[in-house]
């Protein structure tokens, strides 16, 4: 396999409900599948070890065996995990692949990329949940070595496709779809507080469903899929805003979906 061992060691940062998956997914062309143990919670370690990845005491230590490291965090820690790793790699001849894999902008991939190297890194954006069968997720590839690392999810249950050689164009793309899967249920969201402030909730959610939309069917989905998740949706819209930034387009949809997260994430929600 061009650009690695036959049986290239991966590390995953850190296996959270995606990375633990993601670890599971390589492990059929890995030599072996390793992660870093140190400050990490029983639930981290449980999940780790439901899908058969091997403990390293710390990141210095992964950092350094690796041929492949998987950077999976929420995405304000990103550029903090990938300085990590430089550090631990700082005086060693072997530089390893890493795949960001992270809800980031554009400029954060070329930041981690600089201190990384441009060739070495590769830019990744998961749309889907965590994979356990194929059809559900797609891990989507840019960079120059982007089809070196997809090579690795061949036959795997994330179905890896490459966008190209430009470092960005994956978290662009990751950018855009969030704007509709989070960007989009935190205006539902918003409405329906500012409805409960004004005291017009009955009549706004008359007139939606006679327009088609059960804002009470669509407030309980939210609160499924976000309930425990809306501080990292937030670190994930503040990103997708820096994105439509440097695109030089209106940032205000994410920032403002981002807000709402937040205060969701400190304040909790009702959907009842």
């Amino acid at each position: 396999m061009t650009g690695f061992d036959d049986r290239p060691v991966v590390g995953v940062l850190h296996p959270g409900a995606m990375g633990a998956a993601v670890g599971s997914a390589v492990k059929p062309r890995a030599g072996a599948v390793i992660w870093a143990a140190e400050g990490r919670s029983q639930s981290t370690s449980k999940r780790a070890e439901l899908a058969d990845l091997v403990a390293v005491p710390d990141v210095a230590a992964l950092a350094r065996r690796c041929d492949l490291i998987v950077s999976i965090c929420p995405p304000h820690a990103a550029l903090e995990v990938a300085e990590q790793v430089a550090a631990a790699l700082e005086g060693q001849a072997k530089r390893p692949f890493y795949l960001e894999a992270n809800a980031v902008a554009p400029d954060t991939v070329h930041r981690i990329a600089t201190l990384l190297g441009p060739d070495r890194v590769v830019d990744g954006a998961v749309i889907g949940p965590p994979a356990w069968e194929p059809g559900t997720t797609v891990l989507w590839l840019s960079g120059v070595a982007a089809k070196t690392v997809g090579a690795l999810f061949a036959g795997s249950p994330f179905e890896a496709r490459v966008l190209g050689a430009d470092l960005g164009a994956a978290s662009v793309l990751k950018a855009c779809f969030a704007l509709q899967s989070k960007a989009l249920p935190a205006v539902w969201l918003l409405l329906a507080e500012a409805a409960e402030k004004a005291g017009v909730t009955e009549a706004l959610y008359g007139e939606l469903a006679h327009h088609g939309v059960d804002l009470t069917a669509q407030l309980a989905q939210i609160s499924a899929r976000a309930s425990t998740r809306a501080w990292r949706w937030a670190g994930e819209m503040d990103e997708a805003a820096e994105t439509m930034a440097s695109l030089g387009l209106p940032d205000g949809f994410s920032r403002a979906a981002a807000e709402v997260y937040r205060r969701w994430s400190a304040e909790g929600f009702n959907s009842d």
